[in-house]
């Protein structure tokens, strides 16, 4: 309740001091909503009573709707019921938490992902099957993820440029968000507290009546910035210490407004428009003369992302969908401390991005055991940078078809290929091939995908000076790079009934013509070109400049590895699942074959969920882990391995047909496993838990 009371006087302040306008919108339309509630009868009794599906519906892995067992390409799924009684409220929380596949490392300019040892720069993140862009040298935003509207997230591991073409050479992951389609006006309201002033509200404001919805969504997330030790080693000494204040983890406050409207006429049609305005600013302790590690300033990030899209369904097997969506992501330096150049609340833009991207594809079933989909995309990204005026765009246009046949009984066959036209770098075919043969409730499967990346338009065209430290730092893109191509290779087998799903996948993922960034050595003539090309250079930082970093096409990339994914409803109300990878990544740089930076050799996440209830009340406890090997740092020393246990329980309640209380309890890193190894330039890490906490979440819904 105390927590409930806080959110509401917050929301106030906030729109008070007018930090958003949305805020008063969606305020005043939720009083209005619960001053109806009365009148209204409850829709939906699930929030009690639950149980695992083991057979979803997934639209990843085809591109149409089918369930998980009947898809020719293997999809991992995270749902919204498992990610809620984990208790995880965040984005990455979700994908590191529930699928050892993937790593994370939070930092001030974002979050470096990866994906079976592969970077950001090679997974596609999609909501609602559209690309979520904007990045922040290499590292995602993740914070514009709405948790609040997520009913599913799909994981495609491997290559999928047939479908989906640049970007895809890791693996999709596509965010389904939900929306109720059967008539209801419901406010629901979120919170969930923990250590370090780790805060989460969301509050929610669905509307569906004779075939028109509104669904109005607001997110909070805050956290504050935390050291798991307050030392680190004098410059140039391995022995020496000092203290400083430079966060381990930095902290940050971030606020998503939603919008989306849904319209029906007729049970052939369905319209939809929505937009997502994002914002986010860190959180750093500030420039201190008596101790090192503040910062002058902060980082400021500002995403809008808008949509409009439609289906016609012809019949329930041949369907028409548009889509057209544009994202605007933009990020610089906001002062707090004033100096020579800027005073207290300057905002100098570092980056401005924009993507607009209109798709129109079909769904066809031409015959009655085959699914044809054809579409046809165009998309047109732009870069303006402040370092070296930077001011360009590109734009792609593809083709693609894809034909999924059933041949005999129990043996189906999806062959796809894209046809992707980009205006640097021409005409690139990507072909899929897929087989899978079932035999009652055991499915094998075999694929093979080409990948495909275009350089971005940073890499292209860079023109980067900084000072770091006195030190400055040079980088150049490079006009004559050519695209990324990946050749993916995987072997599956399942067996999937209610009760039980185990899987099996052995795979490797080979790239050719890696973009990286190389050091170029400084002599006499290329100085003399640095100078030029940058002449607010000093001498002073003249003569510390050993080296400038390049763009170049230099390396291959070989992943290798193996997935086991168990899930089972052992008994009525209790689940366990288990998944385990093994991954060897590496790449090579000449003649050399290393590590691939930040890979994980083994990684496992663990989750067991009992559920009971007794009539208006029901009680759930969820026990999770992960558990992985040491992240590896050639060049640098390695993160060692760990193991973290999350305790959540959640308490649920029907007090009356229009209201439905959740309470939940539970306990992160149980253990309280901490890395506290003194930071240095040649440290790096895997674990950025600041110990153990307790969190508490209230959860309210009036329908």
């Amino acid at each position: 309740m105390f927590t409930h009371v806080y959110y509401y006087i917050s929301l106030w302040k906030k729109v008070l001091s007018g930090d958003s306008i949305f805020l008063l919108f969606l305020l005043l339309g939720s009083m209005h909503a619960q001053a109806q509630i009365h009148k209204m009868e409850r829709k939906d009794s699930s929030n009690v009573s639950r149980s695992y599906n083991l057979n979803p519906v997934v639209v990843t892995g085809s591109g149409h709707h089918q369930r998980l067992k009947s898809t020719t390409t293997p999809v991992r799924v995270l749902s919204s019921q498992e990610i809620h009684e984990q208790g995880i409220t965040t984005f990455d929380g979700a994908l590191t938490r529930m699928m050892p596949q993937v790593s994370m490392a939070p930092n001030s300019m974002g979050t470096f992902l990866r994906l079976n040892g592969l970077g950001n720069k090679y997974i596609l993140i999609l909501i609602n099957g559209q690309k979520l862009s904007g990045d922040i040298s290499n590292n995602i935003d993740l914070n514009r993820i709405n948790m609040a509207r997520v009913k599913r997230i799909e994981v495609l591991d491997g290559a999928a440029s047939s479908l989906y073409g640049s970007d895809a050479i890791a693996g999709v992951i596509n965010i389904i968000t939900d929306q109720p389609t059967s008539s209801v006006c419901s406010v629901t309201n979120a919170t969930n507290l923990s250590g370090h002033g780790v805060l989460t509200e969301t509050v929610n404001l669905d509307i569906y009546k004779n075939g028109f919805g509104s669904y109005t969504s607001f997110n909070h997330d805050r956290a504050n910035s935390y050291q798991t030790t307050d030392l680190e080693y004098v410059k140039g000494s391995d022995t020496e210490t000092q203290r400083t204040i430079a966060p381990f983890f930095t902290g940050y406050r971030s606020n998503i407004v939603g919008q989306k409207f849904t319209y029906a006429p007729t049970q052939h049609l369905a319209l939809n428009a929505g937009f997502d305005y994002s914002y986010k600013i860190t959180d750093r302790p500030e420039t201190r003369s008596d101790i090192t590690g503040g910062t002058d300033y902060e980082m400021r990030y500002k995403g809008l992302r808008w949509n409009l899209g439609g289906i016609y369904k012809f019949t329930n097997r041949h369907s028409l969908q548009a889509d057209f969506t544009v994202d605007r992501f933009r990020y610089g330096k906001e002062y707090d401390v004033e100096t020579k150049t800027n005073a207290v609340g300057d905002y100098v833009q570092s980056k401005k991005q924009r993507m607009m991207d209109g798709e129109l594809k079909a769904i066809l079933g031409l015959t009655s055991s085959s699914t044809t989909i054809v579409g046809a995309e165009w998309r047109k990204d732009y870069l303006t940078a402040t370092s070296g005026n930077i001011d360009q765009h590109v734009y792609t246009l593809a083709a693609y078809a894809q034909h999924e046949q059933t041949i005999v009984k129990g043996l189906t066959a999806t062959v796809g290929l894209r046809l992707t036209h980009h205006e640097t770098f021409d005409q690139h075919l990507t072909p899929k091939a897929t087989l899978m043969y079932t035999v009652g409730p055991m499915n094998f499967r075999a694929t093979y995908s080409a990948g495909f990346r275009a350089p971005g338009l940073d890499e292209l065209y860079y023109h980067y000076f900084s000072v770091n430290r006195g030190k400055p730092q040079i980088s150049f893109g490079n006009q004559n790079l050519s695209p990324e191509k990946s050749n993916y290779f995987a072997l599956n087998a399942e067996y999937r009934t209610q009760l039980l799903a185990v899987s099996l996948t052995g795979y490797m993922n080979r790239i050719n013509d890696m973009v990286v960034k190389q050091n170029v050595d400084v002599n006499e003539t290329s100085l003399a070109m640095l100078r030029s090309e940058f002449p607010e250079m000093s001498d002073a930082e003249a003569s510390k400049l050993v080296s400038y970093a390049l763009y170049q096409n230099s390396d291959k990339g070989d992943v290798k590895g193996m997935q086991l994914n168990v899930s089972a409803n052992i008994f009525q109300g209790f689940n366990l699942s288990a998944n385990y990878v093994y991954t060897y990544a590496r790449y090579k740089s000449g003649a050399e074959w290393k590590t691939l930076e930040r890979s994980i050799r083994h990684a496992a996440t663990i989750a067991a969920n009992y559920h009971h209830s007794w009539r208006k009340y029901g009680l759930n406890v969820n026990l999770n882990g992960r558990l992985q090997s040491k992240t590896y740092y050639p060049d640098y020393e390695d993160a060692p391995g760990f193991g973290i246990w999350n305790l959540n329980t959640t308490h649920s309640f029907d007090v009356a047909k229009w209201l439905f209380v959740e309470p939940s309890i539970g306990i992160d890193n149980i253990f309280d496993k901490v890395d506290n190894r003194i930071d240095s330039a040649t440290r790096k890490y895997a674990l950025y838990s600041p110990g153990r906490m307790l969190v508490v979440g209230l959860k309210v819904k009036f329908n």
